[in-house]
């Protein structure tokens, strides 16, 4: 289709998006004629000065905000992200789904109660929107216990909707069961659930194993306390469950 001549112009933006996707960002780079999607390709490559001229490109729309909004949250500046959504939210407001974003900056800053507040509009619209109930159910395990979070996700059967059907859901089960199932699920998960790694990690940890948590750390580079925490355990070669449990070093829900 782009070989035409008289090829529509978007869809080269419809084949950078693609490549996009397919994590091919360089050549996604090359094929876009788009300033969002340059955008997130200098992000995902690392071009600190590309992603400012990108960035100082922006305009006012709605679709260039949301795209600044996802870049902040990327890079881990959620309040800059929050300050985004609420200002859109105040222009859109029938824009429900901006709550759920909202609701998962207001949780990576660990307000919690906050952001379940922020997703209960949605979910009265939505209530069967496995992403909004799961990002609840991990602020509920935050806020409470594993027992509360799995309650939220099972609530789910009631409304016709297997939790099952969810690789985010069925991650996340194993963690607010206390790493019941472990085995069986995590180690499907490595390339879905960033956090499927670490989880397998510190449950072979907790079962003694420590070579095989060993290996799947060696490689980690960590962002987040709980990373920098097995990546400290992993230098220790002679380590206890009570070394664990003093490290604080619990299995984290995925949002």
């Amino acid at each position: 289709m782009l070989d035409r001549e008289d090829a529509d112009p978007i869809f080269h933006i419809y084949a950078a998006a693609c490549l996009y996707y397919m994590g091919l960002y360089d050549q996604a780079e090359a094929a876009a004629e788009q300033n969002r999607i340059l955008f997130h390709c200098a992000h995902k490559t690392s071009q600190e000065e590309k992603l400012m001229e990108c960035h100082a490109q922006l305009t006012d729309s709605l679709e260039d905000q949301l795209s600044l909004a996802s870049i902040h949250y990327l890079r881990g500046h959620y309040q800059e992200a929050v300050d985004v959504y609420k200002r859109l939210l105040m222009e859109h407001k029938d824009f429900t789904a901006l709550n759920v974003y909202l609701g998962l900056c207001y949780s990576k800053l660990d307000f919690f109660d906050v952001s379940c507040e922020a997703l209960e509009g949605y979910l009265q619209q939505h209530p069967t929107s496995a992403a909004a109930v799961n990002l609840k159910a991990c602020n509920l395990f935050k806020l409470y216990h594993g027992k509360a979070a799995e309650a939220e996700v099972k609530a789910l059967e009631l409304k016709g909707v297997s939790p099952e059907g969810s690789d985010l859901i069925r991650h996340n089960l194993v963690v607010f069961r206390e790493g019941q199932g472990a085995l069986q699920v995590l180690p499907d998960m490595l390339e879905v659930c960033p956090e499927a790694r670490i989880n397998l990690a510190v449950h072979y940890l907790k079962q003694g194993q420590l070579q095989e948590a060993f290996l799947l750390a060696k490689d980690l580079q960590p962002a987040t306390p709980q990373e920098y925490t097995l990546k400290g355990l992993h230098r220790d070669p002679i380590l206890t469950l009570t070394d664990i449990e003093r490290a604080g070093l619990l299995q984290a829900p995925s949002l």
